[in-house]
């Protein structure tokens, strides 16, 4: 059974539809990539789940349970993490005080979890004393996943993690969500640097005009002269 699925939404703000008929769902162990033009539906298809706009049909599912239209809050303590783009730390406060923030709906062992994330995200460990609004881009990155990461998450949700990065911070980000992978957390990554986010991926869903255009392993999606044509810069 998939631990997250999409099925067949309709789906906007108000009046505007923006998803017609989309489908999507990510397997246990599982890291899936949604990329595709701007205003394709990709953070859409994300905002779906958190309750965030209007479902007009279709439905979501965790684990097999209907969270369709449950609100943001809830969403959070069914087990479903999610890192926005942009405002995802709390810039005053340092990185161990928004790691513990991150931990709202766990009553227990927070300091084991603490220390869990700082083995997974070592770079943290060393400036876990230090405002998070101080470091670079890519650890401010870092910073918004280990918190989400506080909570038993049952799969994560990443909006545009490599946004605005350099290309060392880009290639970090996407090696650690291949770490994260490896400790049982299934991801849903929606990405514009569709060649490195299909470099890692599973499986792959392209987005067109908020409708599934192509869908397929990622290595495969890498090698469609189609998909290269329209996202990855010409050929191979």
């Amino acid at each position: 059974m998939s631990v997250l699925s999409l099925n067949n939404l309709y789906a906007g703000y108000g009046q505007t539809e923006v998803l017609h008929d989309m489908s999507i769902f990510v397997n246990p162990n599982e890291i899936v990539a949604i990329i595709g033009p701007n205003g394709a539906g990709k953070s859409t298809a994300m905002k779906s789940v958190l309750g965030l706009l209007t479902i007009n049909s279709g439905n979501v599912e965790l684990n097999g349970k209907d969270i369709t239209n449950t609100p943001a809050a809830e969403v959070v303590r069914l087990g479903i993490s999610y890192v926005p783009q942009t405002q995802n730390v709390f810039v005053n406060l340092s990185v161990q005080e928004n790691l513990e923030m991150g931990a709202w709906t766990r009553p227990l062992g927070i300091r084991e979890r603490l220390a869990e994330m700082f083995e997974l995200f070592p770079d943290l460990g060393e400036k876990r004393n230090q405002a998070a609004g101080s470091l670079s881009g890519g650890q401010r990155q870092m910073v918004a996943m280990a918190k989400a990461l506080m909570v038993d998450a049952k799969i994560l949700l990443l909006d545009e993690p490599t946004a605005g990065l350099s290309p060392k911070y880009r290639g970090e980000i996407f090696t650690t969500i291949q770490k994260i992978k490896s400790t049982g957390v299934p991801i849903l990554i929606v990405e514009q640097n569709a060649k490195q986010a299909l470099g890692v991926a599973d499986r792959g869903y392209v987005l067109v005009d908020g409708a599934n255009r192509y869908t397929g392993k990622g290595k495969e999606l890498l090698e469609n002269r189609e998909i290269a044509r329209m996202f990855l810069g010409g050929g191979h």
